[in-house]
């Protein structure tokens, strides 16, 4: 097997779920940022793409399932500092979510819920960040 001699970053896909101006967050049930809310999300495995990444994270944290063709990309965060575990860069997914939905936190989420867009909570990680992105594209 050929060793990379550079450094290389974790790469992490999070999805924008979004419903009648509201948008799903997670409370991580771990560190960093334990109990803070956040956009559900998480790491790639070593056999999927980042749109597979973002459907199996999403569907393990809040118990939805996105079909991949339904997300669009919202665009790649990459700020050296953005995770305190280290070098990470992420994809950020987005989707529209139908009003029905039920949703139920697992994996590593403690808990899982709807957020007026208008009033978000202190978000984790860059998530504020690319919440702006998000809001910017909107108005485009």
């Amino acid at each position: 097997m050929y060793t990379y001699k550079y450094p290389r970053p974790a790469l992490t896909a999070d999805v924008v779920a979004t419903c009648e101006g509201r948008v799903l967050l997670v409370r991580r049930g771990g560190e960093p940022f334990r109990g803070c809310w956040a956009l559900p999300g998480g790491f790639m495995e070593m056999d999927e793409t980042l749109e597979e990444c973002a459907v199996r994270e999403f569907e393990e944290e809040t118990g939805l399932v996105v079909p991949k063709e339904e997300l669009s990309l919202l665009g790649v965060f990459s700020r050296p500092d953005r995770d305190p575990r280290g070098r990470t860069v992420t994809a950020v997914f987005c989707c529209q979510v139908g009003s029905a939905a039920q949703v139920q936190a697992g994996d590593d989420a403690a808990a899982v819920d709807w957020w007026p867009l208008e009033s978000l909570p202190q978000l984790a990680f860059d998530h504020a960040e690319v919440m702006d992105a998000f809001f910017r594209s909107r108005a485009k």
